[in-house]
């Protein structure tokens, strides 16, 4: 993997070196820029789930299992075609392997291009994005992807990217506020081939108010996933609220995603079977700030998920119906030796409780528990 992408960094600097070359004083100068960072870990599982339950990183795993591991590498390329065209092109590996289970593999994460300013302030882009989930807004307000997915990427709900169209517009932008809006339509299927007819719809507007410390987002997306034999359908809403300053960086940020007939179940083992709506539920709580300028900080959060809000412990489940809620919580320190260098020790929390009716013990309650050292580092 490394030989590949030292081979692909060379290439995008020789062309980019090659135009600048070219150009005179007077032209514009169509120019790139190579960027990345990466993010791993020292961990130790110090407590296992007696059940396996989960579908998070760390769920399945035995305790006392450690490794020295990279949980994401970029390797991206801007560059600036036009004044009105530029396009980017992102490599990531994020635990992705070969067919052979251990090989590390990288995928495209990002390739598009955009139009710059298609009307006043608004950029149309074509290709695979970001997007509006949560990339442009709680992820960088939470500032810690190195240690976790926000709530809505961690638990599946919306994916970070997606292969399509979007439009994203400032309707304002001054020094004390900022109002836009970012609308896509997309396969759904992040960065996997479309595998349906469908498509998804996505939609987000945002307010930075009072000198940009607050931010307010609001997002939604529908997607259909079939229609025979009967219809399938999912929608999410999401809200967020965030204070944002030098010294301290908190928000809240709550989903609801409908799905609909994604449940069958019945009053019986042989009852009649039905299909049902699940509503996945989440909240998450976040905080991270300043302990000692430019070299110490904090961060912590906490989650609650629900993967369905509308389970009954007195059905009888054919699929979906997941009875298990979750309680996630990671906080650590932040140190920073020298300018894009993160050195992290973090606590990895998730814990299960069981709704099913009559259950007790490590059936009804348990938790997985990681410490790692983490170690994130941006090189641009």
């Amino acid at each position: 993997m490394k030989t590949t992408i030292y081979l692909i960094a060379a290439i995008f600097f020789m062309i980019s070196t090659s135009y600048a070359q070219d150009a005179t004083k007077n032209d514009f100068i169509p120019s790139g820029k190579v960027w990345g960072y990466a993010f791993g870990d020292y961990y130790m599982k110090l407590h296992a789930d007696s059940l396996n339950r989960g579908k998070t990183q760390y769920a399945n795993m035995p305790k006392s299992s450690n490794s020295f591991e990279f949980r994401r590498v970029y390797l991206g390329y801007d560059y600036n075609i036009s004044p009105k065209f530029s396009s980017e092109f992102l490599l990531s590996y994020e635990g992705t392997t070969l067919s052979d289970g251990v090989t590390r593999t990288v995928f495209i994460k990002s390739a598009n291009i955009r139009w710059n300013n298609i009307l006043p302030n608004t950029d149309l882009i074509f290709g695979q994005s970001a997007t509006p989930g949560f990339p442009g807004s709680t992820e960088k307000v939470w500032g810690y992807r190195s240690i976790e997915k926000t709530i809505t990427d961690m638990r599946g709900v919306c994916s970070s990217n997606d292969v399509g169209i979007a439009l994203k517009s400032k309707l304002i932008s001054n020094d004390n506020t900022e109002l836009g809006i970012h609308f896509m339509v997309g396969n759904g299927t992040g960065q996997k081939l479309e595998s349906d007819r469908f498509k998804k719809l996505y939609g987000e507007i945002y307010a930075l108010i009072l000198n940009k410390k607050i931010l307010i987002d609001l997002y939604g997306d529908f997607n259909r996933d079939q229609l025979d034999p009967y219809h399938k359908s999912r929608m999410t809403m999401k809200a967020s609220l965030a204070y944002i300053s030098d010294m301290i960086n908190g928000g809240i940020e709550i989903y609801n995603q409908a799905q609909q007939n994604y449940v069958i179940n019945a009053d019986s083992p042989t009852g009649t079977k039905d299909t049902t709506n699940a509503i996945s539920f989440g909240v998450s709580v976040f905080v991270n700030g300043k302990i000692i300028k430019d070299k110490l900080r904090y961060f912590a959060r906490y989650d609650m998920y629900n993967p369905d809000n509308s389970f009954k412990a007195d059905k009888y489940y054919f699929s979906g119906g997941l009875p298990n809620t979750e309680s996630f919580i990671t906080a650590g320190i932040d140190y920073i030796p020298a300018k894009n260098i993160h050195i992290m020790p973090n606590i990895w929390y998730d814990s299960y409780n069981n709704r099913t009716s009559g259950v007790t013990g490590l059936t009804k309650s348990d938790y997985d528990m990681v410490a790692r050292l983490t170690i994130w580092y941006i090189f641009k």
